[in-house]
Parts: structure tokens; sequence; C-alpha cells
């Protein structure tokens, strides 16, 4: 080992076994090393810069990267230099738009829609809960951050291609009343999108910066699932005025949630409120209620929490038919139908935590 030449690039090399707190990612691939120096005589500069409005995480990567930096042969001194910035802070709440969050211009509340796992639901729930919040008279937004596996150009049954402002802007289409924004608006429908982590990233950011929304009370972020990369750079690149998580009753669905709660907790991002998407099942022969996925999962979870339970979704045949042909089941008559009648609930409660 007394052979090995001390670098920038060994270094580097030794800083990827740095995770970023909570992420299966190192500090290097995302980023966060500027500059490496080293001296003949062994004296070690290391430049970090980290955004985050958590204080643990500077405090974090400063100690791991001391700790693995020490342990290179021919490290005779180390200096761990690290330039931390925390998002603005939000603004009290206006009616005047020049006070609303600069992170999306035009745009009063941004909320993240998220699920710790895929198949709970949550495209489903974002449909509808734009839908919901349009039909309570509120100017609602609806990105598509699912790069992957975008679904809402279905679920709102149009091919329309976004429109470009005269400021080289996204314009996105409407419907049903709802302005929408998706990368399978923009795609083939059979066309998948096969690209790597980082240019996914960079599409990502390019939805939050270069839309032109046109003013909205809300924007409604569809999240893509789980915890990793693509999560990390929306919370980081916009100021969300909190997330709702969506969980099915099990188990299994509740420890994946978790982990949505513990992403959000980490930026200090606040909790809306949970909803309990496929909550039980009503048998349309017989009335009778099944809990085919558990029952109560996601009320205790929100006690546990102590944010409030949003809304119960039953699982519903209809609910499924009406994304399959491009019409959220939330446009139906609430006085009708029980599953519109639960979103325009879950709506009505998120504006109501908002202070709307």
């Amino acid at each position: 080992m007394s052979d090995v030449t001390l670098t920038p690039e060994l270094i580097r090399a030794a800083l990827t076994t740095v995770k970023y707190p909570g992420f299966s990612r190192d500090i290097v691939s995302f980023g966060l090393v500027r500059k490496v120096t080293v001296s003949p005589e062994g004296a070690v500069v290391v430049d970090l810069l980290v955004e985050s409005k958590n204080a643990d995480v500077p405090r974090y990567i400063y100690e791991n990267v001391m700790g693995v930096v020490k342990e290179l042969p021919g490290v005779k001194q180390l200096d761990v230099n690290i330039e931390h910035h925390a998002p603005q802070q939000r603004k009290a709440a206006s009616d005047d738009p020049a006070d609303w969050k600069s992170s999306v211009p035009g745009v009063r509340h941004v909320i993240a829609v998220a699920s710790g796992k895929g198949g709970v639901g949550k495209s489903t729930v974002s449909a509808n809960l734009a839908v919901a919040l349009s039909r309570l008279g509120y100017r609602t937004g609806l990105l598509d951050l699912d790069i992957y596996g975008p679904s809402m150009a279905l679920m709102f049954g149009t091919k329309e291609r976004p429109g470009c402002s005269d400021k080289e802007q996204f314009l996105p289409v409407e419907a049903h009343g709802v302005k929408l924004l998706s990368m399978g608006l923009m795609i083939d429908e059979a066309s998948p999108v096969a690209v790597r982590g980082p240019l996914a990233t960079r599409y990502v950011q390019q939805f939050l910066r270069d839309v032109d929304w046109g003013g909205l009370d809300f924007l409604i972020l569809d999240m893509p699932p789980g915890t990793g990369d693509i999560q990390l750079t929306i919370v980081q690149t916009v100021d969300l005025s909190g997330a709702v998580i969506v969980t099915t009753p099990q188990e299994v669905a509740l420890i994946d949630a978790r982990k949505a709660v513990g992403l959000f907790n980490r930026v200090e991002t606040p909790i809306l409120g949970i909803i309990e998407n496929m909550s039980y099942f009503v048998c349309p022969s017989d009335g009778l209620v099944y809990n085919i996925f558990g029952e109560g999962g996601g009320e205790r979870e929100a006690q546990k929490l102590g944010v409030p339970l949003l809304g119960k979704i039953p699982l519903d045949i209809q609910t499924r038919s009406c994304g399959d042909e491009g019409r959220p089941v939330a446009l139906e008559d609430p006085g009708q139908n029980r599953v519109a009648a639960a979103f325009q609930g879950v709506a009505s409660g998120l504006a109501s935590v908002l202070g709307m």
C-alpha cells in the first residue's frame, strides 16, 4: 500500500463509499463533491456543496468523509469544507401571485402525491384528486413525474401534444378542467422511455422548471414510486407545500409508505395527510363490505404520524374502467357515486389543511 500514489482520483473513488443519508446512491454520483486537491506533502482538501433543509445531512456527510479519507495511505492532513445551502423559506400565504412560491412561478401550492412502492393506485389518486380540486373551483394542474411509466395521458383521455410558449416553456394541455403535462403526451403510446438515471433526472428538472402553468391554486405532482434519485431531485428542486402519502391498508404497503414519509421528513417537507386507497370493497350484489387488503392500516399510520387521514377510497370496478376510458371517476356525481364522493372529501380536506 505504501507504493500507492495519493491522487484526487483515488480520493474520489474512496468517496463513492459515502452514501447520501437515506439513499443508496453516493455523494460523488449526486455531484456533491466539487473539488479535491492533494499537495505533495499529503495535505488533502475536499470541497463539498450540500443543499438541504436538514442540518444533520451536512454533519453526517462531513463525519463520513473524514472517516473514509483519513484511512487512505499518505494522508497527513485533511480539511473537509462543506458549503451548505438551505432552500429559501416559504412566504406566508397571500392572494398576490407575486408572493407565491418562486420555485414554480404562478403556482400557489405544490403538492407531492407519493408512495413508497408501486401498485397502490398513486396515479389514480393523483388524477382524481386533481379533478376533484378543479370541481371545487380551484385552478389545478397535474404534472406526471413518472418518467418511465407515464399514465396520465390515458387516464385523461388525451393525446394532445404540449405547446411551447414564446419563452420556450412547455404549455400544458387541458383536460377535464385540469392543466396536464406528462411524458406520455410527448411519446408514442408503445414507445418505451429508455434512458439512464441522469437523463431521466434532467427531464424531471425541465418539467419542474420550464412550464408555463398560467396561474394555479394547486399543482399536483404525481411522483414516481419509491424513494430513489428522481424523488431526491424533486424534493431538492421544488419548495413543496407538503406531501400526501398513498397507501393500502395492508402492512406490506404501510412499510413502504413509511419510507416515503422518511424521505420527506429528511428534507423537512410537511406530510399533509394519508390517503388509504383500496380501503374496502362493497359487493354490488348484496352490499356487503369486504376488507380485501385489511382494515384500519391507514388510520393507525395517520394517528402514529399525527397527520390527518384525508380519506378512504373504496376498491371499485368503475374507478378502473373510468381510468381506462380517459374519464376520471371524480367527474361523476358525488351524490350518486361513493368513489367520487370520497375524492371530493379528500380534496376538501386537503384544501382545508392548507388554509384554502
